[in-house]
C-alpha cells in the first residue's frame, strides 16, 4: 500500500538518485553576477529563493499540478498519454499515440485511448516550453524530468503508462504523473515543487557562500508563507489555459551565461 505522506518526504528528500545535488536553483550564475558579494548580503539569498517561488517557481508547480489532473482524467486505467523521446525538431514534445486502434479513433474525429493525450500532457509540456524561454533551464528540466522517470520506473511502475521510459520529458511533467499515480493532492504536489526550488537554493548557499547553516534553516522557515500561498493559487488549476506565465529574465540570462562556464560547481 502506497502512503502519499511518505512518497511527498521520498520526492522532497535531497538524498533521492535524481541528480538533484548537481542543481542550484540558478544560485550558482547568481551569486557570479554578484547576489551576497562578500558575505554582506547573504539575506539576498532569501529574497531569490522568494523571488523565484512567484515567478519560474510558480510555473513549475502549476505544471506539475496540470499533469497530476489529466493523470487521474486519463480515458483508460492501462493506457495513457505517452511522450516520445526528446522534442520534436520544432522543440515541441512529441506524443505517440500507444495503438493503431487510437489513431484510427483520431482520424475519425473522435479520438479514444491515449490519442486524447493530444489535448493532455503534451500539451501541458508546450505550454510550460513557451512559458520557459531559456533553452538552456529547458534542457535542464528535461534531463532532470529523465531521471525522476528513471527511478519512478523502477518504484512506481505506474509512471509508464503514461510517460515513455527514459524519455526526456519536463521535470514537473514527471513528478505530476508520480503524484497522480500515488494518490498525492494537488496541494501535496505543489507543495513538494515549491519546497524542493527554496531548498535547493539554501543548500546550494551553503557551498557557494559564508552561510552558517542556521541561518541557512532560518531562511527556509521564513518562507514557509510563500510557499503556501503559492500552493493556494496552483492546486485548483485544471484547465492549461490558465497556466501562469510568470517569469524572470534574470534568472534566463544567468542560465545561459553559466552554460558556458567553465569553471562551476553545480550544472545549472
Amino acid at each position: 500500500m502506497t502512503s502519499p505522506e511518505v512518497v511527498a518526504l521520498m520526492l522532497a528528500d535531497g538524498r533521492l538518485p535524481t541528480g538533484g545535488h548537481t542543481q542550484s536553483a540558478g544560485l550558482e550564475p547568481a551569486v557570479r553576477a554578484g547576489l551576497g558579494a562578500d558575505g554582506k548580503q547573504l539575506a539576498d539569498v532569501a529574497a531569490y529563493a522568494r523571488d523565484r517561488l512567484r515567478t519560474v517557481t510558480r510555473v513549475e508547480a502549476a505544471t506539475a499540478v496540470l499533469a497530476r489532473h489529466i493523470t487521474l482524467d486519463a480515458p483508460s486505467p492501462s493506457r495513457g498519454f505517452l511522450l516520445e523521446n526528446g522534442p520534436s525538431a520544432d522543440g515541441n514534445p512529441r506524443l505517440s499515440v500507444d495503438s493503431a486502434e487510437d489513431e484510427v479513433g483520431a482520424s475519425a474525429g473522435g479520438p479514444t485511448g491515449a490519442a486524447a493525450g493530444r489535448s493532455g500532457l503534451a500539451v501541458v509540456e508546450g505550454a510550460w516550453a513557451a512559458r520557459t524561454p531559456s533553452q538552456v533551464l529547458r534542457g535542464v528540466s528535461r534531463r532532470q524530468g529523465r531521471a525522476y522517470l528513471r527511478l519512478a520506473a523502477r518504484v512506481w511502475p505506474d509512471v509508464l503508462r503514461y510517460l515513455k521510459r527514459d524519455s526526456e520529458v519536463a521535470r514537473p511533467i514527471v513528478v505530476g504523473v508520480i503524484g497522480g499515480v500515488t494518490g498525492l493532492s494537488a496541494e501535496q504536489v505543489a507543495r513538494l515543487v515549491a519546497y524542493d526550488d527554496v531548498q535547493t537554493v539554501v543548500a546550494a548557499s551553503l557551498k557557494l557562500l559564508p552561510v552558517d547553516p542556521a541561518d541557512a534553516a532560518t531562511w527556509l522557515a521564513g518562507l514557509h508563507d510563500d510557499i503556501e500561498r503559492l500552493v493556494t493559487d496552483v492546486a485548483p488549476l485544471t484547465e492549461i489555459d490558465k497556466l501562469p506565465a510568470d517569469g524572470a529574465p534574470l534568472i534566463d540570462v544567468f542560465a545561459q551565461n553559466h552554460a558556458n562556464e567553465r569553471m562551476r560547481l553545480f550544472h545549472a
